[in-house]
């Protein structure tokens, strides 16, 4: 059993109270704790700070890293950590910060924990034991249609999932810069062919960039985040079975998003000792919560349509997309 630490009672101490810990579970439901202290030490802490739900909401709920509702299920996110604690702790950080900076500020902060875990040995560690992948070569996995004031954007690489390799990614951020430049285009749609909407970053391209500098630098100009975040009012994304890392990062950004009955979401990058890199660390705690987006994270569980709705992740669900 996790032990549980009153959280009135860490305010104040440094860093060593972690005796080397992966991550702290406390108690919420302290009637004295100060808010804005108790705020300034958790993001302090250099691990996941875990919060157990009282019997009623106090003032400082909102400034765990996580929120739970039993010491079960800090057991079982605390088995997760454990196995990855530098992701997850990365992940922490970055989400801490990214609510109170700018977009475009946020997204290089992103960048810079990303690419630190693409160097580190977690990262490496998934990459010798994950399956081969071979990369699939598509001529237009982006397609474009325009209509009037309308502009539609297809991801067209049923056959790779829709994965965003370098090339979907440059697809996409071509497009986006269009729509930046151009003022009569005043709605977009952005859908995907085939079984599902994206199945996230094509595998067969992960850790073939050995210079991470030049990674990092790559991702500033050519992500298509930042320019889909710049024109985010104008936007619809409409979405359909697996939505995958990217496949919702991305997404997320939009005005609207809307989604099929069966779709389904998830963060699988910390069991890949990384964090999102596609812009969800920014996008996706906007929409759901900081604590929210970490559980989904860490935890890598699939989110069903109706619960992405009900969490505000999605705006609607609808029969034809």
């Amino acid at each position: 059993m996790t032990n549980l630490v009153d959280a009135a009672s860490l305010v104040g101490q440094d860093r060593r109270t972690l005796n080397g810990a992966n991550f702290l579970a406390l108690v919420s439901g302290a009637d004295d704790l100060d808010a804005g202290a108790f705020r300034r030490w958790v993001r302090q802490q250099p691990v996941p700070i875990i919060g157990v739900k009282g019997s009623q909401q106090d003032a400082v709920e909102d400034e765990f890293d996580l929120l739970v509702d039993s010491p079960g299920r800090v057991e079982e996110l605390g088995r997760i950590i454990d196995l990855r604690p530098k992701a997850s702790a990365v992940l922490v950080q970055i989400t801490r910060a990214t609510g109170e900076m700018a977009t475009s500020d946020a997204l290089v902060l992103e960048s810079l924990g990303y690419g630190t875990l693409q160097g580190g040995n977690e990262f490496q560690d998934w990459l010798t034991r994950k399956e081969h992948h071979a990369s699939r070569e598509v001529d237009s996995p982006v397609l474009l249609e325009r209509g009037g004031s309308v502009l539609r954007i297809r991801l067209a690489s049923p056959e790779n999932r829709n994965a965003l390799s370098a090339a979907m990614r440059d697809g996409l951020t071509d497009a986006f810069q269009l729509v930046g430049l151009d003022d009569t285009i005043e709605q977009v749609y952005v859908s995907g062919e085939g079984p599902c909407f994206s199945a996230g970053g094509d595998l067969s391209e992960f850790g073939t960039m050995k210079d991470l500098s030049e990674a990092h630098r790559i991702r500033q100009l050519r992500m298509p985040a930042r320019f889909l975040a710049s024109e985010a009012q104008r936007y619809t994304f409409e979405l359909h079975g697996a939505c995958i890392g990217a496949g919702i990062e991305l997404p997320a950004f939009a005005h609207r998003v809307r989604a099929k009955p069966g779709t389904w979401f998830q963060l699988p990058e910390v069991s890949m000792g990384l964090i999102p890199g596609a812009g969800g660390c920014v996008s996706i705690p906007r929409r759901i919560g900081r604590q929210r987006m970490n559980e989904l994270a860490i935890s890598g569980r699939k989110l069903s349509a109706d619960e992405a709705l009900e969490w505000g992740l999605i705006d609607e669900i609808v029969e034809e997309v």
